[in-house]
């Protein structure tokens, strides 16, 4: 029972975190990349496009370490490639390497991931934990289960074990959900080789 419910709660701490960094990265690169392409004509726009390129690589590498720590899924680290030389053919390698553009795109699309994974979590958690509360919360809260209205104690004890049926199938469902977003991590290092 004990290992059951740490994978439980590790598989929607992963669901959850990969919702936060799906947004984190979208974001981050929506407005490194307009304000860097915006500004390129001042010349501050290079720098900041140069360090939002580096930043993929340190955010793969979370990504991967992620999945490890989650799912148990092993991904081979990739090292960092390093450029010398002046400033400007430092970015100019950064903002021609097809890698880094490829591991922005992915990194991007992890917001999608992390939508279906947020629905995931909640289907899966939330709702079965709600569910298992419902006799505490039926006397103060008006409570519908569809059609059906949870007004009576056999009503929401019958609910709580729908409840408890449902974490434990939903435990199953969302270990297949973890384990699939820690294979889109493994296929995002795929398509960055």
């Amino acid at each position: 029972m004990k290992k059951w419910l740490r994978e439980y709660l590790l598989n929607f701490c992963f669901l959850m975190l990969t919702f936060g960094t799906g947004v984190f990265y979208f974001c981050y690169y929506l407005v490194g990349l307009v304000f860097g392409f915006s500004m390129s004509f001042t010349l501050i726009g290079i720098p900041v496009l140069t360090f939002v390129m580096r930043t993929s690589w340190t955010f793969m590498n979370y990504d991967r370490i992620q999945a490890k720590f989650y799912t148990d899924i092993t991904i081979e680290p990739v090292m960092k490639r390093t450029s010398s030389g002046s400033y400007w053919s430092q970015a100019k390698v950064e903002l021609s390497d097809i890698r880094n553009w490829k591991a922005v795109s992915v990194l991007m699309l992890k917001f999608i991931i992390g939508i279906v994974s947020l629905f995931g979590a909640v289907i899966f958690f939330i709702v079965p934990i709600l569910w298992i509360l419902a006799p505490w919360f039926s006397s103060f809260v008006d409570i519908n289960m569809g059609p059906i209205r949870i007004d009576t104690l056999p009503k929401s004890l019958l609910m709580m074990v729908v409840g408890v049926l449902f974490a434990y199938a939903g435990s199953w469902a969302a270990k297949g959900a973890a384990r699939w977003t820690g294979r889109y991590t493994q296929w995002m290092f795929s398509v960055w080789r």
